[in-house]
């Protein structure tokens, strides 16, 4: 049995600039974390006691007998772009919802991954599990996905990433003093909106608008730079960086009238009424986690105003994906 467990992220500026089509002409970087919620794949090979040769369980359950049979798609092509061969049985478990915005199924595709580098008795660098992750969503199942949910998930951390014209990337750690660290993620909230969206379906309406809207998505970039000089320097006043978000949040609504919906409008606003300086909704859009930015006094009055939704506590993941049991001597198929 493997067992490989991967963050969830949350992105807090630079989002749009990490599809290929703006960062290949344009460069893009984003700024944000892992959290430390999680995506369990456990994986074995399936003994050869059963009618079907593969089993798949997530919101479904899956009995087949080839791969071309499988209905989850990153599943279906992550084992025929691994050729896998032998029987296989593979579970998965997330600590919060799927299409939520917390970029679920690119934990889901590098953790996958990660099992079964495991399971062949081989370890992976973090760059392999993104660049993989980041190749078969995008060129083999064809989704419409950027390429920052792929990387956190690997790497874990608080990161900046630079993406290059020419596909590389570079992750840059951003190193905190552990008060300015904390006093971030404290006056840090995360809810539940109840809504759950296609993210591929959204992302696709806000790319085929990114070059329509090049001042935005440059300004949201500029952001990126703007965070990392604010959480850098002790001297800067931190709430700025919930004051950027509420701007950021702006922009990215009208990218696409597909990002936000009356009752996504409605939560943001009572948030901010209740004292939050800016928050945005996580992801693609439609629904899903949505993160306000509110220092400790204003807190209960937020949670108060958002009563209804479900809040999430969280810090940073620091890890990445990670195989967390490795009992590779189970019995195979033959």
């Amino acid at each position: 049995m493997i067992i490989s467990r991967t963050p969830f992220r949350v992105s807090l500026f630079g989002g749009g600039s990490d599809y290929p089509q703006w960062f290949q002409q344009h460069g893009g970087r984003v700024l944000g974390f892992a959290i430390n919620k999680y995506c369990y794949i456990s994986l074995r090979h399936l003994p050869p006691f059963f009618e079907h040769r593969h089993r798949v369980v997530y919101s479904k359950v899956e009995t087949i007998n080839s791969i071309d049979e499988i209905q989850h798609p990153a599943v279906r092509h992550v084992l025929r772009e691994m050729r896998v061969d032998q029987g296989i049985e593979i579970h998965h478990d997330g600590d919060l919802p799927a299409r939520s915005g917390l970029g679920s199924s690119s934990s889901f595709t590098v953790g996958l991954l990660n099992a079964i580098q495991a399971l062949r008795g081989r370890m992976t660098t973090k760059h392999y599990l993104a660049r993989e992750a980041i190749r078969i969503e995008q060129d083999v199942i064809g989704e419409n996905v950027g390429s920052q949910d792929q990387i956190w998930a690997a790497y874990g951390g608080l990161n900046r990433i630079d993406f290059h014209r020419d596909g590389n990337f570079e992750v840059s750690p951003l190193v905190l003093p552990k008060d300015r660290r904390d006093a971030m993620i404290g006056n840090l909230m995360l809810f539940f909106t109840g809504f759950s969206r296609i993210a591929s379906e959204i992302a696709g309406k806000k790319i085929a608008s990114l070059e329509a809207k090049t001042a935005h998505v440059k300004r949201m970039m500029a952001m990126v730079d703007d965070a990392a000089q604010i959480l850098n320097n002790n001297q800067a006043d931190i709430n700025d960086i919930g004051r950027m978000l509420h701007e950021g949040w702006q922009l990215k609504r009208d990218l696409t009238d597909s990002v936000s919906t009356p009752d996504i409008d409605a939560i943001y606003e009572a948030g901010i009424k209740a004292g939050a300086l800016g928050g945005k909704l996580l992801g693609a859009g439609g629904g899903g986690f949505i993160l306000f930015y509110a220092t400790p006094d204003r807190q209960e009055a937020v949670r108060k105003a958002l009563s209804k939704l479900i809040e999430v506590q969280f810090d940073i993941d620091s890890s990445g994906s990670k195989i967390v049991v490795y009992e590779p001597d189970g019995l195979q198929q033959r």
